[in-house]
C-alpha cells in the first residue's frame, strides 16, 4: 500500500534520479578537474553553469524556479563559484574551527548600564521662539531642556510628527506612523519627569526605528510586499529597552526591502540633501529622517554596511557595535552571525546615550555578551596610534582625506599606515548569504519571492535564489575561513588604537565579519552630497571608537551643517 503512494516531492526526486545521470556525472568529472588542477597548483576557472546542472541543482535543493529565473539566477551562481575557489585556495588546518558555535540558552544577568557622567547639570540654551528651531538639536541638548521642563515632550513629539508628515512624501522615509502611540507615551514622560521620576537622557526624545524591528500591534513590513500586512504580538528588545528608557516612538522607519538598498514595496527611500538620489540602505528610513531633522534619533540595523552607508549618504552619526553588544531579538534575520542592532544619531554624543540604553543581555538573545560599556565623554587621543590604510586616502577626494588624517595628527596622534588581512573577505561574505537563503527558503520555494520589489541582477530575490546553490561544505569551509580573519584582525588591534578610512572602504565588509564596531560621521561634502569618515577598533571597545569621533567631531564643523528642506 505505502509503496504505491508517492507524494509529489516523491516524484520529482524519482523523476530527478531518472534525469540527471549525464548532468551529475558531468559536474563531478569537473569538479574532479578542479581538484586536480588544485593539487598540481595551475590556476584553472571553475567550470560552467550549464542548464542541466541548474536543472539538476534545484531539483535537489527541492525548488522549482522557471526557465526566465533560472536564466536571471546564472549569473550569481557563476560568481558564486568563484567566490568557493578563491576560499578553497586559503589553507586552513584542523584545528581551526568555524566562526559560528551553538551556545545553550543561558539565564539573563542584569547588565552593567552605567549612566555617561555629567552633562546633564548644565544649563540648557534658552528656549527659541519657535519650536521647530529645535529639530535638529542633538538629543543629549533636547534632554536638558525637557528635564528642566523648559520644553515638554508633548511638544517636541507634535513638532517632530508634523516634520514627519510634511517632508516624508518627498523623502518616503516612513513606513507607519505610530501618532497614538507616541502622544499616549510622550504624555507619560511628561508626568514623570514632573514628578520627578527621570528615567535618563532618552526620557520623552522622540525616535523612529527600522521597519524590521516587531511592535506589537503595529505593522512590521520588513520594507517587502509579501510582509506588507505583518503584524506581530511581541515587541523587540530594542523596542522594549527604548520604551524602559521613557523615549516616544513616532514612527516605523523604512527599511529597503528585507535589509537591502533604499527600495522597498512603495518606492525608494530619498537623500534630504538632494531628493533626486536614494538614501542607501538598507537603514534608509533611519538615516533619512535622523539627518534631516525628523527625529531625535533612529535605530538600525546592519549586515553588511546597512547602518554606515545611508549614514555617511545622508550626514549623519552611524554607529555599528560590536558583534553580541546588543539584542537582535524581536528584529528581522537576515545573516544570523552578521546581523547588528545599531543607532543612527546627529551627534557623537547622542550615539553613547542610545548605545547605552540599548547594550547587554536579555536573556533572549544568547550571543549577547554582558560586558559593560562605559565611555565619559573623552575626545582625547594624544599619543594614540591611529591605523589609515595609504590607499584609500588617494583619489579625487585626496585633499579631504589629507584633512581629515590632519585633525589626528594636530591632535597628538601617531598615524600609522596598514595593511588589512590578505584573506578573500568578499568572497567570504558572498558565501554567508547562504545564511539569508536558509531564513527565506519558505519564501522561496513558494514563489512569494516573485512579488518583491526589486528582480534586477544584484536585488534580494535573486541573491536568495543563487544562495539556494551555496553548497553547505563551502558554507562551513568560509566560516573557518572566517575565524582566520578574525584572528588576524585583533592582532592588527595589538599594535593600533583604532583605524580610520572612507565610509566606502572595503574594511566595511572585513569588519561586518569579525564583529569589529565601527562609527561613520560627516568628513565633508563632494558636489553638493555629504561623506563620511569611518572608525573602526576592537571588540566591545566601542569607548574608544566614540573617543576617536568625538576629537574629529569638536575639531570640525561638518556636523553642524543640515539639509535645506522647504
Amino acid at each position: 500500500m505505502f509503496g504505491a503512494m508517492q507524494t509529489p516531492r516523491r516524484r520529482r526526486r524519482r523523476d530527478f534520479l531518472k534525469a540527471v545521470p549525464a548532468a551529475v556525472t558531468a559536474t563531478v568529472l569537473a569538479a574532479s578537474d578542479v581538484t586536480r588542477a588544485h593539487q598540481t597548483q595551475t590556476s584553472a576557472s571553475p567550470p560552467p553553469v550549464t542548464d542541466d546542472g541548474l536543472a539538476a541543482a534545484q531539483q535537489v535543493a527541492d525548488v522549482s524556479l522557471s526557465p526566465a529565473e533560472l536564466e536571471s539566477a546564472r549569473p550569481l551562481v557563476a560568481r558564486n563559484l568563484t567566490n568557493i575557489e578563491a576560499v578553497r585556495r586559503v589553507a586552513v588546518s584542523a584545528e581551526v574551527e568555524p566562526a559560528f558555535a551553538f551556545m545553550p540558552p543561558r539565564p539573563a544577568r542584569a547588565p552593567a548600564r552605567p549612566r555617561l557622567p555629567g552633562g546633564l547639570e548644565f544649563l540648557p540654551p534658552a528656549r527659541p521662539a519657535h519650536l521647530e528651531d529645535l529639530a535638529f538639536e542633538p538629543a543629549g541638548t533636547l534632554a536638558l531642556r525637557l528635564r528642566a521642563r523648559q520644553i515638554t515632550s508633548a511638544e517636541l513629539t507634535t513638532m517632530y510628527l508634523d516634520r514627519l508628515k510634511r517632508h516624508d512624501p518627498t523623502l518616503l522615509c516612513v513606513v507607519t506612523f505610530t501618532e497614538d502611540l507616541a502622544r499616549e507615551q510622550a504624555a507619560q514622560a511628561d508626568r514623570e519627569i514632573a514628578a520627578g521620576k527621570y528615567r535618563g537622557p532618552l526620557h520623552g526624545i522622540p525616535y523612529g526605528i527600522k521597519d524590521l524591528f516587531a511592535t506589537k500591534g503595529i505593522l512590521t513590513t520588513w520594507g517587502a510586499k509579501p510582509y506588507a500586512n505583518q503584524i506581530p504580538d511581541h515587541d523587540a528588545t530594542a523596542v522594549v529597552r527604548m520604551r524602559e528608557a521613557g523615549a516616544v516612538l513616532i514612527a516605523k522607519l523604512a527599511t529597503g526591502e528585507l535589509a537591502i538598498n533604499d527600495l522597498w514595496f512603495r518606492g525608494r527611500t530619498r537623500n534630504p540633501w538632494n531628493p533626486e538620489r536614494g538614501s542607501s540602505g538598507s537603514s534608509a528610513g533611519p538615516a533619512s529622517a535622523t539627518a534631516a531633522g525628523l527625529v531625535g534619533f533612529s535605530i538600525g540595523t546592519e549586515t553588511g554596511g546597512s547602518i554606515v552607508s545611508p549614514a555617511s549618504t545622508c550626514g549623519a552619526v552611524g554607529l555599528r557595535p560590536t558583534y553580541g553588544r546588543s539584542s537582535r531579538y524581536g528584529c528581522m534575520t537576515l545573516r544570523w552571525t552578521l546581523d547588528k542592532v545599531g543607532t543612527i544619531t546627529r551627534s557623537v554624543s547622542d550615539t553613547a546615550l542610545v548605545l547605552d540604553a540599548l547594550h547587554g543581555p536579555d536573556g533572549k538573545d544568547a550571543t549577547v555578551a554582558d560586558l559593560p560599556f562605559a565611555y565619559d565623554g573623552s575626545s582625547d587621543v594624544r599619543g594614540w596610534k591611529i591605523g589609515y590604510l595609504e590607499h584609500e586616502f588617494t583619489g579625487p577626494n585626496a585633499a579631504l582625506w589629507k584633512a581629515a588624517l590632519d585633525v589626528y595628527r594636530s591632535a597628538g596622534a601617531t598615524l600609522v599606515p596598514i595593511t588589512m588581512p590578505d584573506l578573500p573577505s568578499a568572497a567570504l561574505y558572498a558565501l554567508l548569504n547562504a545564511e539569508a537563503g536558509a531564513m527565506f527558503d519558505e519564501l522561496i520555494r513558494s514563489g512569494g519571492i516573485n512579488e518583491l520589489a526589486d528582480q534586477s541582477q544584484n536585488g534580494r530575490a535573486n541573491q536568495l535564489r543563487a544562495a539556494r546553490f551555496i553548497p553547505a561544505v563551502d558554507y562551513i569551509r568560509a566560516q573557518r575561513v572566517r575565524t582566520l580573519l578574525i584572528e588576524q584582525m585583533n592582532a592588527l588591534f595589538d599594535r593600533i588604537d583604532v583605524f580610520v578610512a572612507p565610509s566606502t572602504s572595503d574594511t566595511v565588509t572585513t569588519c561586518n565579519l569579525t564583529g569589529h564596531p565601527a562609527i561613520v560621521l560627516p568628513a565633508g561634502f563632494v558636489q553638493g552630497l555629504p561623506i563620511g569618515l569611518m572608525v573602526t577598533g576592537p571588540l566591545f571597545k566601542e569607548e574608544k571608537i566614540l573617543q576617536a569621533a568625538a576629537a574629529f567631531e569638536q575639531a570640525t564643523e561638518w556636523h553642524t551643517r543640515h539639509p535645506p528642506l522647504k
